[in-house]
């Protein structure tokens, strides 16, 4: 693990940045027919880009994504949401302990002190995904883990991927995550813990807040993040294969942020493919400079779903607003 000392030696003064907060309105959902207004038709960014993280920071957005070629972890900026500089590397050593070649799913959490970033990676010893942490000064990095194990590794769950950072009204940080069930050939859950104030441990048992058990998330859930509206908490997930039109979003609602949470859309999933994105999958919820929110996602252009058939999973971005007890997509 990174000590605290490291982790303040690398520090900077933190530049007021938060996570996604969210307005005070909602209930629990009851029912999830897709919602959604008029969507984005064409992506924020066309290239590769999957399991997309989006960060604020002071006047800029920073966007993260799983490895892509020789970039083990890619970051790329933007002022404005539409026009993103080239991606580059945001981690360019991995800990003695991982291989390279599956590392998976950043995201980024601003603390006093700087920027931790959380990751999936594989553990050497067992050839099994874990998630490991990182830290820096600034939000692009470059990211320093000197981990000597993972920060969270559930072997006897096939492993641990797809880590999200929360952060609540009352400042208490979250982690969630996906265990790896599948690489073991069972359905998967998902997980969460509180986490220590620095953001380099968990503070807390590790809780399973939802498992796989409707017919169109079939063979897997995958990816949570969770978002606040009023006093509802909203698990988001990926569900179906990731590399498949059938790839498509759910959520899940509680009244507190570990649950326990009830599923909105367990007959059908709430965003599922359309005209111009096949397969959705991999949300995450940030809010812009004026305060509203977004949610980012990948999808593959339809016809061209699956690296085989020369597709890849471009970042897009959609508005997000909470009325009549649902979530609403797009603007």
């Amino acid at each position: 693990m990174v000590s605290r000392r490291e982790f303040v030696a690398l520090g900077a003064a933190f530049a007021g940045v938060t996570l996604a907060t969210w307005p005070r309105r909602a209930a629990h959902a009851a029912s999830a027919a897709t919602t959604s207004a008029r969507l984005s038709t064409d992506p924020a960014y066309s290239g590769d880009f999957p399991d997309p993280f989006v960060l604020r920071a002071d006047d800029r957005y920073y966007a993260y994504a799983t490895q892509r070629g020789r970039l083990a972890i890619q970051v790329m900026r933007s002022k404005n949401l539409s026009d993103w500089s080239r991606p580059r590397e945001a981690l360019p050593e991995l800990p003695s302990w991982a291989d390279a070649g599956h590392t998976w799913a950043p995201a980024v959490l601003a603390r006093p002190q700087g920027y931790v970033l959380y990751y999936s990676v594989r553990h050497r010893a067992s050839g099994l995904q874990c998630i490991s942490v990182a830290v820096a000064v600034s939000p692009d990095g470059p990211f320093v883990d000197r981990s000597s194990e993972p920060l969270i590794f559930q072997p006897r769950r096939g492993g641990s991927i797809d880590p999200s950072p929360f952060v609540d009204d009352d400042r208490r940080a979250y982690l969630v995550w996906k265990s790896d069930d599948n690489a073991l050939g069972r359905p998967t859950s998902l997980w969460g813990a509180r986490l220590r104030a620095d953001g380099l441990g968990l503070d807390g048992r590790k809780t399973e807040l939802l498992s796989q058990d409707a017919a169109w998330e079939t063979p897997v859930i995958e990816g949570p993040a969770i978002v606040r509206a009023g006093d509802t908490y909203y698990l988001f997930y990926g569900g179906a294969w990731w590399e498949s039109s059938r790839a498509s979003i759910g959520y899940a609602a509680a009244d507190k942020p570990l649950g326990p949470y009830g599923k909105a859309t367990r007959r059908e999933p709430w965003l599922s493919s359309r005209r111009a994105a096949a397969g959705p999958s991999g949300p995450h919820f940030f809010t812009d400079a004026d305060g509203a929110m977004w949610m980012a996602y990948h999808a593959w252009k339809p016809g061209r779903v699956g690296y085989a058939d020369g597709g890849v999973r471009s970042l897009w971005l959609d508005r997000i607003r909470f009325t009549a007890d649902r979530p609403v997509l797009g603007s």
